[in-house]
């Protein structure tokens, strides 16, 4: 893994240590310190300051496909090829529970607050004192099986399946009741938590797979693997494409204040400068 200065696409690190693919990476909500997943079945921890990897996560029997932070990082989730997700403890880099074995590979994985509306059930078993901010969160699972899971984080009870068109590739949440979740065959469903059994909309812009989902204002970015990327609005009638890409899959979209940056295949991260909508 690389981590560049933004503003200038300088080398700042170099992040060595996963063996194979590295699938996914993120800052924790500090800024200095970075969460990854690789081919390796490995999730770890690292020092942005000085590329240190403080923290190794063993378990997993596949490849780690996607993670999520739960609150401010006390707590990380992970989705796997070997069908698991699992909640881990960074303090003592240990893994607290298998939330789910569902027996198809877990694409990615969203934590997000729940609305007070939505039940979320009762755990069975008292949580561990080392489960930090996992109360009234949703985890929502993508899973190659074409279901959409959606369970309480803490309770580990189930609070909806939805079956797709496709496998379920990406999710996110929008608000405490609403998602969106995007398939292989280009299908990107919006569901509300609340009456999960028919989408609120679905949004077909070509049959390519959805590869990445993103919150943004008052609306979503997607990209798919023919190498669009687009903003939609909820208020707006209209989309923002961000060019560039040539048929190779945008893999990942990132965003940070009025900045957005693509992920390509073709070994580019592009960045785009957002003028006031």
């Amino acid at each position: 893994m690389k981590i560049w200065q933004a503003s200038n696409g300088e080398l700042r690190r170099v992040l060595e240590g996963h063996v194979f693919d590295v699938n996914c990476c993120r800052f924790f909500p500090s800024g200095l310190v970075v969460l990854s997943g690789g081919m390796d079945a490995q999730l770890k921890i690292w020092s942005a300051e000085d590329a240190s990897c403080v923290v190794t996560f063993k378990g997993h029997k596949g490849g780690v496909l996607d993670t999520a932070i739960v609150d401010r990082g006390r707590n990380v989730v992970s989705g796997s090829r070997d069908g698991t997700a699992r909640l881990w403890d960074c303090g003592r880099s240990a893994c607290l529970a298998v939330i789910t074995d569902c027996g198809s590979s877990i694409n990615g994985v969203a934590v997000g607050a729940a609305d007070n509306s939505i039940n979320l059930g009762s755990p069975e078993q008292t949580p561990s004192e080392r489960e930090v901010g996992t109360e009234a969160k949703m985890l929502l699972l993508a899973r190659e099986d074409k279901k959409l899971q959606c369970l309480g984080l803490q309770s580990r009870q189930p609070v909806f399946l939805f079956v797709g068109s496709d496998a379920f590739n990406c999710c996110t949440f929008l608000s405490g009741f609403s998602l969106l979740a995007g398939t292989q065959d280009g299908n990107i469903y919006q569901l509300d938590v609340r009456s999960p059994r028919a989408p609120v909309q679905v949004i077909h812009r070509s049959g390519a797979p959805v590869l990445s989902l993103l919150n943004f204002r008052d609306g979503f970015i997607a990209s798919q693997g023919d190498g669009s990327c687009f903003i939609i609005q909820q208020d707006l009638d209209y989309v923002i494409e961000l060019t560039g890409p040539d048929c190779d899959p945008v893999y990942k979209v990132a965003t940070w204040e009025k900045q957005i940056y693509t992920a390509c295949r073709d070994g580019l991260v592009r960045r785009y400068q957002l003028s006031d909508l």
